[in-house]
């Protein structure tokens, strides 16, 4: 549950606050001076405060310079009822995250809280980077042991402690604002405000304003003057989502904040010089784009500095399993499945994921909901799973069921096993290792000369030298056994010759 601190010497201002957040999901403590509410800050632990500028005692922007020494990460709204004087400005340069004005319209109230609030989870929740799952003292983690994600991870702790701006491309849902917030957590900037907006998500006309603020009369509707995210974040690091999407006069903006540190507000006159780190990040190809002259080729050039580039979930597969494992410690909670069946892992490991690893998410959230027992089976999957292992199936062995029946019938002695039949309703699910050890006692059974075990066991050591090109040390991971042990099976199956690898 999240926590609003009030400042705020007026009775029906309290009275307002607590109607409109009545809410199960977030806790409202009020204070009626400034002083009250340092005092209760060390004891609340808000999330963000909201004060009014005009109290007996200290005022609201003395009360904002000591919140500010308390904690600078700490997020604080100002009401006033005098927008119109430079008061609410200098507050903003002070470090507020935005202010209000008097009377309060409450949509928009709702709003600015709900901003400021995910302002302070993304400065607050600590991004680890391949934590261990072991540890339950983190709320959102950069999952992956991959080789591509130890990439990643590498790239990640050689910029974080430098100033250099990012580039993170990839697909929707592969992890871009973690990778971000990551790198920010590890930067010397940590202790400083950080704030992500979705260029996609903000009409064109409205985003230049957001980024870079306005001046009062600049366009209808601009009845005070607004400060923008960069003057907020100045000091700190400003996240922009799907910076493909950017107009050109944006761009332009951007690239002159980039190469000077300086811009103007929307409407006037006067250079604003701040320091800002920009990380960035796009699922759109802005090769493409600088190449159709949709994105500015300079400005791209500013951007990719240093590229961070994302894998789809479709090629670190080897991850899955584990991002399984942390989601469902995350969801953990009564009646929710704390495990999942080996048949139902199988089958996500082997669907495309459109969606990456949010889409992941989602079928786990989802699974969690309609398991009907301790553990999510693979019938507790979404169809379009079930629907994509089924085809890949089929493709791999065309007019054939999908999966060899454990019932099939044992063959005579002395003679080769027969091949099952088709089943009229065939599985969609795999084999379980239990059920593949019971067709292969079959076959032993069925031809006293085949060594099982020894059989078994090199076909896997093949098939995995075979599945990573050849590369022994993924081959031995994927297996479970040491890169040592390998080595010998290696030579006690005369591998080598037939594979042709090291």
């Amino acid at each position: 549950m999240e926590k609003l601190l009030l400042i705020d010497d007026e009775v029906d201002v309290q009275y307002s606050f607590r109607r409109i957040f009545d809410s199960p999901d977030l806790e409202l403590h009020t204070a009626s001076s400034g002083e009250e509410g340092l005092r209760l800050i060390p004891q609340v632990r808000p999330d963000l405060v909201i004060t009014d500028i005009r109290m007996a005692g200290i005022n609201g922007l003395e009360t904002l310079r000591r919140i500010r020494q308390l904690d600078p990460k700490l997020p604080v709204i100002l009401m006033t009822a005098y927008g119109t004087t430079q008061t609410a400005i200098e507050a903003m340069k002070l470090g507020a995250f935005d202010y209000l004005l008097k009377p309060f319209d409450v949509p928009r109230l709702k709003q600015l809280v709900g901003d400021a609030l995910k302002a302070s989870r993304d400065m607050r929740q600590t991004v680890a980077v391949a934590p261990q799952l072991e540890q339950q003292d983190y709320d959102l983690g950069v999952i992956g042991r991959s080789d591509p994600m130890q990439s990643v991870f590498k790239l990640i702790g050689q910029v974080a402690y430098t100033d250099a701006t990012v580039l993170i491309t990839g697909e929707s849902g592969t992890g871009k604002e973690l990778v971000a917030r990551a790198i920010y957590h590890n930067s010397r900037r940590s202790q400083q405000a950080f704030l992500a907006i979705n260029c996609a998500a903000i009409p064109e006309n409205l985003l230049e304003s957001e980024l870079f603020g306005h001046e009062k009369g600049a366009f209808t509707g601009a009845s005070q003057q607004r400060i923008g995210k960069f003057e907020q974040c100045h000091g700190g690091t400003l996240f922009l989502d799907e910076i493909g999407d950017m107009s050109p006069t944006t761009q332009t903006k951007i690239l002159r904040v980039l190469q000077s540190g300086t811009f103007e507000r929307v409407g006037g006159n006067s250079p604003i010089r701040v320091d800002v780190r920009i990380i960035a990040a796009t699922n759109k190809p802005l090769e493409d784009a600088v190449a159709n002259r949709q994105f500015r080729e300079d400005l791209f050039y500013r951007l990719n500095v240093v590229r961070i580039q994302l894998p789809p979930l479709r090629e670190r597969r080897d991850d899955i399993r584990l991002l399984v494992d942390y989601f469902l410690r995350k969801l953990a909670g009564a009646g929710v499945p704390k495990t999942i069946s080996t048949s139902a892992v199988a089958a996500l490991e082997a669907y495309h994921w459109p969606g990456n690893v949010r889409e992941l998410e989602n079928i786990i959230r989802r699974a969690t909901v309609v398991a009907k027992g301790p553990a999510i089976l693979f019938s507790d999957l979404p169809p379009e799973v079930a629907a994509a292992v089924h085809k890949a199936t089929a493709t791999t062995h065309p007019g054939t069921a999908p999966v060899v029946s454990p019932a099939a019938p044992t063959a005579a002695a002395g003679s080769a096993p027969s091949s099952p039949a088709p089943s009229a309703n065939p599985r969609t699910d795999p084999l379980t290792i239990s059920e593949i050890a019971q067709i292969l006692f079959r076959y032993a059974r069925a031809d006293s000369k085949l060594k099982v075990i020894p059989a078994v066991e090199r076909e896997l050591v093949i098939q995995a030298l075979k599945e990573t090109s050849g590369n022994q040390v993924q081959a031995a991971k994927m297996l479970g056994i040491t890169r040592a042990t390998l080595r010998k099976r290696v030579e006690k199956f005369s591998i080598r010759r037939e594979l042709n690898v090291a």
